[in-house]
């Protein structure tokens, strides 16, 4: 297999027409078959939020403030870390989206509300979200139903009330919520043969054709979502792909439909991103070639939008509510969560939203179909209250909250749905935490624990 897929590479490179490696100079082939013949780098990003100790020292992700190298690859479902959101694993070259939108979002004034267009898995949506100033909003969106959810599960495990998740095609985007977003990036579906080493069966569907396909999605999704960036708002465009018909053509198609002007990100030339100009327009983008630096192949490039209409700060909101009566949780809420909340009761569940985010959901709530907005609290029971798992995953839920601290063993027994610690003479509701961070809920009552981990976040493989 690996010989085969060797094999294949190197036909690529000597294609005449339609060559990925295009805008590499030959000299530099024997370099590129030389990194597709190593392993690829493993990486993650720590949430600031959810602080610990890292147990050693790892390398870091020159332009990641919150990225590191691993020296070896663990096997993360096992580490009760990775499920209480302490980190992401992202591959790091595209971990250059948090450099750019720090450039970018330097030259906004006031809030701004943030749209990853394309955003499943997540990657890049908690790199965006961990950026975030708290009156900003990022809406994550993801058109396939299964992904969207994945994508909620990783947005939950990130925490914050200020990121929502929508499940809308691109179109529907462009035409619901026109002039809404002052950044809006589109981390397109491509071929993805800047992650051949990582994924090699991208390989096996890599072809002339398929590039075509995906420069003409690419296209399409670009220009049905164009409406929902306010004029002033940057785009921000990138791929995993090396072709030039996705990346450098596609910014020379953008800068000619649209009236747009490209942006330059500066960094420092030790990083060894390679610069590359669109032929018609001079568009400038920038490429992760693994030959160069510590990555994977990716591509990225920015433009100001001159055209549109500046986001409102008056905007009026969407069809009013039938009824007008606010709702009013029972207090026993207020033992979970400080501060001020706006609330609302949504198919039985409690939701709290930083009052100055309440008027956009008000504003969308009709338009799009929302998966995650604000913070989920739960549901009332008479006079009790069930905390919902994403509260509990919670950077807003209080610290003084009584919990129960887990070892290794016994987090990796909750997280399989499994009762634990039922001798310690609990009674009532105590978040599992390991090494300070919380994993869920259990309610704890004489000789026993009710585990209220959702089923479907539960752990399935063996825990040896």
């Amino acid at each position: 297999m690996e010989q085969t897929y060797i094999d294949t590479i190197a036909a690529i490179l000597q294609l005449q027409e339609h060559n990925p490696f295009a805008g590499i100079d030959s000299s530099e082939y024997p370099a590129v078959m030389a990194a597709h013949r190593e392993a690829y780098p493993v990486s993650i990003r720590l949430n600031p939020y959810k602080t610990f100790q890292p147990e050693q020292a790892y390398e870091r992700v020159p332009w990641c403030r919150y990225g590191y190298y691993l020296p070896e690859r663990p096997v993360f479902t096992l580490d009760p870390l990775f499920h209480a959101g302490a980190y992401y694993v992202q591959e790091a070259s595209s971990m250059f989206v948090g450099h750019v939108y720090d450039c970018i979002r330097a030259a906004c004034t006031g809030p701004v509300k943030v749209l990853d267009l394309c955003a499943a898995p997540g990657g890049k949506s908690t790199l965006l979200a961990s950026l975030l100033e708290d009156d900003d909003i990022l809406v994550s969106n993801e058109v396939i139903q299964g992904r969207a959810g994945i994508l909620v599960e990783n947005m939950v495990r990130w925490g914050q009330a200020n990121t929502w998740v929508l499940q809308n095609d691109p179109e529907m985007i462009g035409k619901s919520l026109e002039n809404t977003f002052d950044i809006m990036l589109i981390d397109a579906p491509c071929t993805g043969s800047g992650l051949w080493r990582k994924d090699q069966a991208a390989i096996d569907e890599w072809s002339v054709q398929h590039v075509k396909l995906c420069a003409e999605r690419q296209k399409r999704i670009i220009a049905d979502s164009y409406a929902a960036l306010t004029k002033d708002g940057y785009l921000v465009y990138a791929t995993c792909s090396y072709s030039p018909e996705e990346d450098e053509a596609l910014c020379d198609w953008i800068t000619e439909h649209f009236d747009v002007t490209p942006v330059s990100i500066p960094f420092p030339p030790e990083w060894n991103i390679v610069k590359s100009y669109s032929s018609a327009h001079q568009a400038e983008g920038y490429h992760f070639y693994p030959w160069k630096l510590k990555g994977e192949g990716f591509f990225i490039a920015v433009f100001k939008k001159n055209d549109g209409t500046a986001s409102p700060t008056d905007r009026k909101p969407g069809k009013k509510r039938t009824s007008k009566k606010p709702f009013v949780p029972a207090p026993a809420w207020e033992q979970y969560i400080d501060g001020s909340w706006h609330y609302e009761l949504i198919r039985e569940e409690i939701y709290a939203f930083p009052p100055h985010h309440y008027d956009f959901f008000e504003q969308i709530r009709d338009k799009v179909y929302i998966r995650k907005a604000g913070l989920k609290l739960g549901q009332e029971t008479g006079r009790d209250v069930i905390p919902s798992h994403e509260l509990a995953l919670s950077i807003h839920l209080r610290k003084d909250l009584p919990a129960v601290a887990l070892t290794r063993e016994e987090a990796l027994l909750f997280l399989k749905k499994e009762p634990v610690a039922t001798d310690r003479g609990l009674k009532g509701w105590h978040t599992a935490t390991y090494r300070g961070l919380p994993l869920g809920w259990g309610k704890w009552m004489p000789g026993r624990m009710n585990n209220y981990l959702p089923k479907h976040w539960r752990i399935r493989m063996d825990i040896g």
